[in-house]
């Protein structure tokens, strides 16, 4: 799965990095977030009105049809496998996929003989920002409406997630899915409904790409956010 990520990029970067247009508002106040935790607002690239665009969407999916927006907390990822049979996703699936950067990822390392687990950090090793296949939804709150009377709208979003590269391999058995930028016209196509094309980009990355380091247990903690918390540490002991 992916419960933890670190976004560093300015999102201006980010809109010159994926060709998507930036709202104002996201530039003003913009900071780095070294642990982002589901619920929180995340990047995303997606594309409305013909036009590709970078925003912020709540972390875990709301499908149209909930009653209750909580639900999300239980969707923050989506397999791969199933996408195309399960209620929650088939119908973004099907017309409203997107892409959620992230500047790295955390997972917990079972340590043998220990009860405690090693946070992991995973990264580029060109320093480029992963493109996490993603899907999102827009939720209706019926009981609150806006100034034109229409009920207020969430935009939510799930990372995808697939079998794990042997590196990652080493430390969980799912990863997110990494979009290679020559997939991005393709899978943010919205008029694209060939399902079974699209099944097929939502394979392992190569392991090359990736590289990752123990990181301190400070990040376990959702209210710790700093630089410190991707830096290299020391293996956590039972002490």
């Amino acid at each position: 799965m992916c419960g933890r990520f670190a976004t560093t990029t300015p999102p201006d970067q980010l809109a010159k990095y994926f060709g998507a247009e930036l709202p104002e508002q996201l530039v003003e106040g913009a900071e780095a977030n070294y642990n982002v935790a589901p619920t929180q607002g995340v990047y995303t690239v997606y594309e409305h009105g013909g036009v590709r665009r970078l925003d912020t969407f709540h972390w875990g999916l709301v499908p149209f049809w909930a009653k209750d927006p909580k639900i999300g907390s239980r969707m923050i990822n989506a397999r791969a496998e199933t996408l195309a049979e399960k209620n929650s996703y088939k119908r973004p699936f099907a017309n409203r996929r997107c892409i959620i950067p992230a500047d790295g990822f955390y997972e917990w390392k079972k340590i043998e003989g220990q009860k405690k687990k090693q946070p992991m950090y995973m990264s580029r090793t060109d320093g480029e920002p992963f493109a996490f296949a993603g899907l999102w939804e827009v939720w209706k709150d019926k009981n609150h409406t806006d100034d034109d009377g229409e009920p207020l709208e969430l935009f939510s979003c799930t990372i995808i997630t697939g079998d794990p590269n042997e590196k990652v391999a080493e430390v969980h058995d799912r990863m997110p899915v990494m979009l290679p930028p020559d997939t991005w016209d393709t899978w943010l196509d919205r008029d694209n409904h060939d399902l079974d094309a699209l099944q097929g980009l939502l394979v392992p990355a190569p392991a090359e790409l990736i590289r990752i380091h123990p990181v301190s247990t400070e990040v376990n903690n959702v209210r710790n956010n700093g630089p410190e918390l991707i830096e290299e540490s020391d293996p956590v002991s039972e002490e």
